[in-house]
């Protein structure tokens, strides 16, 4: 029989859990520049990456703003050179937005930033055996966002 009285409740670990991450990704957020971007920009800019060219309503929806809002992101991304738009060869009369080779690059070097720092850190914080641990962690917290 297995005896839970000794183990941590599920809400504690819950808790734990989320501050651990919470400094992890403002630790790894740190470790590239992002520049004046707003977090709503940046969602817009993962998100059409991620995804590919959507058009401005499209991409309102998907990230739950109303279009004029998005309308104002787009602008200003546009501006920055981030995105760039291309007529929609479906509908003429739309614009399809997708993400510029500038941001391409931009996001990728970020990405490699990230990556770096955390290696480094692993692998000067963490014994072999700490470091086999984590990724049991890794294995666990995979499951848990699984479908």
């Amino acid at each position: 029989m297995n005896d839970r009285s000794s183990q941590p409740p599920a809400a504690a670990i819950a808790q734990e859990l989320r501050s651990v991450v919470s400094k992890l990704k403002r630790r790894l957020r740190d470790q590239a520049d992002i520049g004046d971007l707003t977090p709503t920009q940046t969602s817009v800019l993962l998100r059409l990456e991620r995804d590919g060219p959507m058009t401005t309503s499209n991409l309102a929806r998907a990230e739950g703003m109303r279009p004029q809002s998005m309308g104002a992101v787009v602008a200003a991304l546009e501006a920055s050179k981030l995105i760039v738009g291309s007529p929609d060869p479906n509908d003429g009369r739309q614009t399809l937005l997708s993400v510029s080779e500038t941001c391409r690059k931009w996001i990728a070097d970020g990405r490699a930033a990230r990556q770096d720092w955390l290696s480094r850190t692993i692998d000067a914080r963490l014994s072999s055996e700490e470091q086999r641990h984590l990724m049991s962690a890794v294995k666990l917290l995979q499951r848990l966002v699984d479908d």
